[in-house]
């Protein structure tokens, strides 16, 4: 597994000053992807104990509310397990900061029974459609994607946005 870049101090992907990790990966290819350098799996630098070591100490900020997973795509099946360890990881040294996960994946298609969802609270789903762009939204590019409270959405058995 690969990842992409990390930003120290992003203001853009989620509530309030975040670390961001793009992780490296993404078949959906989507037309005008913001971020199309991620898309090459043989691309960016090696995702090792290193990097989520890396990331845990910039997160160990009390200006920092949280992490972000973004991409590539994080949940394809060569990187969950990285993105999984990854948020395990944060949420044992950081139970009350949050973590914030975009993918391309639907949530009740594909993610709803993956481990990694014991530690996201707010997922936002579904593959960016260039038709539907729509720049007054928040945290997300195109009107078809959700902003999803997974904690309470997994409580309640059905989508919960936040």
């Amino acid at each position: 597994m690969r990842y992409n870049k990390i930003r120290k101090m992003d203001i853009s992907n989620g509530e309030g000053i975040r670390v961001s990790i793009f992780m490296q990966g993404c078949t959906f290819n989507c037309k005008n992807c913001f971020n199309p350098e991620t898309h090459d799996f043989k691309g960016g630098k090696k995702f090792t104990d290193e990097t989520i070591e890396k990331v845990l100490e910039l997160c160990d900020d009390e200006h920092i509310a949280g992490l972000s997973i973004l991409g590539g795509e994080p949940m394809h099946p060569d990187n969950i397990e990285g993105t999984t360890l990854l948020s395990k990881r944060f949420k044992e040294k950081f139970p009350n900061k949050n973590i914030w996960v975009w993918s391309g994946f639907k949530f009740e298609e594909y993610l709803k029974d993956k481990e990694v969802l014991k530690y996201i609270d707010v997922l936002i789903d579904g593959q960016y459609v260039d038709e539907l762009r729509d720049p007054t939204l928040k945290w997300r590019g195109s009107s078809n994607q959700r902003v999803i409270d997974v904690q309470k959405s997994l409580e309640k058995g059905s989508i919960i946005e936040h």
